[in-house]
C-alpha cells in the first residue's frame, strides 16, 4: 500500500503541475500556432470544468471498482492522451480539448488517495494523511513555473510535452502495478450521490467547502500579480518572488494543520479558527489596499498559509459518511471545493473588472475583491457554526 501511495503522490505532483503549467507556454504558443491569451484561459477553464465534471463518476468508480483501475485508466488516457495531443497541437481548440482531457486523466488522483486513507487508515490520521498528500503534490505547482521554463527553453514546448505524456503513461502503469485496492465492504449496501446529499450533519459544512479554498486559490491563481503590479508598480522580478513566497506559505500552511485536530481534538474549531484569520487578512487589505508593499505581501501569505484548511474540512465532512459511500462522499465534497473556487473565479473577474470601470483609483477594485472574499468566506463560517464536531 505504500509503495502505490507514493505513486499516488507522484500522480497528484503531475496533477498540480498540470493545473498551472500553461502560464510558461503562453508566448510560444502565441507564436506557433497563434494562441491568444484568451485562448489560454479558455483552455485553463476546460481543465478546472473537466476535472469538476469527472467527480462524480469518479466517485461511483472508486465505491464500484476501486482506486487502481480507476486512477490509471483514467491518468495513462487523460494525462497521457492529453499531453500527447498537446504536443501535436496545431490550432487553440486542440490546446483546449487537450486541456479537458488531462483534466479528466487528473480528476480521480487525489481523490483516489483520500478513498485509501479513508478507508485503511484509523479516523484521526485522515486530515495528517491528506495534507501530507497535498503538501507534496505542490511541488507540482512550483515545478510549473522557473523549472518548467528551463526545460521548454533546453528542449522545445512540444518535445517537452511528450516527456510529460510519457511520464504520465509510466506513473498510470506504475499505478496499475503497485496500488491496492482496500477490502470491499462487508454485506451489499448500495446507495448514489444523493444518499450522500442527504446525511444532514454535512449541510453545514458543504457551504464552508464552497467556499473556503477560495480566497487562497483565487488570490494565489489570479489576483496576486496584479493587485501588487497595479497598486505598488512592483515589477516582474519582485511578482515572480512575491507569488513563490505565497505558494511556499500554501504548502507550509497543508503541513501545519494536518496535525492540529489531534492536537487540540477538535477539527471544527482548528477550521473554524483558520478561516477567521483568512477573513481578517481579506478584510484588511479592503480596508486599506495601499497599506504598504511588504505588508501587501505578508498579508496575501497569510491568506495562502491559513486558507489551506481543506484537507481537515475534508476530514470533518468524511467523518459522516458510511464506508460503502466514502468514494461518492470525498468526491462530492472535493466537487465543492473546485466548483468553488472555479465560481469565485469567474465572479471575481466580473467584479474586478466593473470596479475598474467605476473608479480612476487603482486601489479600489483590490478593496471590493478583498472585501467579497472576506464576506463570502463569513458567511460560510456563519453557517459552519451550526456543524457537529467530530474526530473519529
Amino acid at each position: 500500500m505504500r509503495k502505490g501511495l507514493v505513486l499516488l503522490c507522484l500522480a497528484y505532483v503531475l496533477s498540480q503541475f498540470f493545473r498551472a503549467f500553461l502560464a510558461v507556454l503562453t508566448q510560444l504558443l502565441q507564436d506557433d500556432i497563434g494562441a491568444t491569451a484568451d485562448d489560454l484561459a479558455f483552455a485553463s477553464g476546460m481543465l478546472f470544468l473537466s476535472f469538476a465534471a469527472m467527480q462524480i463518476p469518479v466517485g461511483e468508480a472508486l465505491d464500484r471498482v476501486g482506486p487502481r483501475l480507476t486512477a490509471a485508466v483514467l491518468l495513462g488516457v487523460g494525462g497521457g492522451g492529453g499531453a500527447a495531443l498537446f504536443a501535436m497541437a496545431t490550432s487553440p481548440t486542440h490546446i483546449a480539448f487537450a486541456m479537458a482531457l488531462i483534466g479528466a486523466g487528473c480528476a480521480p488522483v487525489l481523490m483516489a488517495s483520500y478513498y485509501i486513507f479513508a478507508r485503511v487508515y484509523p479516523p484521526r490520521m485522515f486530515a495528517t494523511l491528506g495534507a501530507v498528500m497535498i503538501g507534496v503534490g505542490s511541488v507540482g505547482n512550483i515545478a510549473s513555473a522557473s523549472p518548467f521554463g528551463w526545460v521548454v527553453a533546453s528542449f522545445g514546448w512540444r518535445e517537452t510535452l511528450w516527456l510529460l505524456s510519457g511520464l504520465s503513461v509510466v506513473v498510470a502503469l506504475g499505478l496499475w502495478l503497485r496500488v491496492e485496492d482496500p477490502p470491499k465492504v462487508a454485506g451489499n449496501l448500495k446507495g448514489s450521490v444523493l444518499d450522500v446529499l442527504k446525511i444532514r450533519a454535512l449541510w453545514p459544512i458543504l457551504p464552508l467547502i464552497l467556499v473556503s479554498y477560495a480566497p487562497a486559490a483565487g488570490v494565489r491563481g489570479l489576483w496576486v500579480s496584479p493587485y501588487l503590479g497595479d497598486v505598488y508598480g512592483a515589477p516582474v522580478a519582485a511578482l515572480g518572488t512575491a507569488t513563490l513566497i505565497m505558494g511556499v506559505a500554501m504548502i507550509l500552511g497543508t503541513f501545519a494543520y494536518g496535525p492540529l485536530d489531534r492536537l487540540f481534538g477538535t477539527r471544527k474549531w482548528v477550521i473554524f479558527g483558520g478561516n477567521v484569520v483568512v477573513v481578517l487578512a481579506c478584510a484588511m487589505v479592503a480596508a486599506q489596499p495601499a497599506l504598504g508593499y511588504g505588508a501587501a505581501v505578508a498579508l496575501c501569505a497569510v491568506i495562502g498559509m491559513f486558507g489551506l484548511t481543506f484537507p481537515v474540512i475534508m476530514a470533518h465532512g468524511r467523518s459522516f459518511i458510511p464506508a460503502h459511500l466514502t468514494g461518492r462522499g470525498v468526491t462530492l465534497m472535493n466537487l465543492f471545493s473546485i466548483g468553488g473556487v472555479g465560481l469565485m473565479q469567474v465572479f471575481t473577474g466580473r467584479l474586478h473588472a466593473a470596479s475598474a470601470g467605476a473608479s480612476v483609483d487603482l486601489a479600489y477594485p483590490y478593496q471590493m475583491l478583498f472585501g467579497f472574499f472576506a464576506v463570502v468566506l463569513g458567511a460560510g463560517m456563519v453557517v459552519y457554526l451550526f456543524a457537529q464536531d467530530r474526530l473519529d
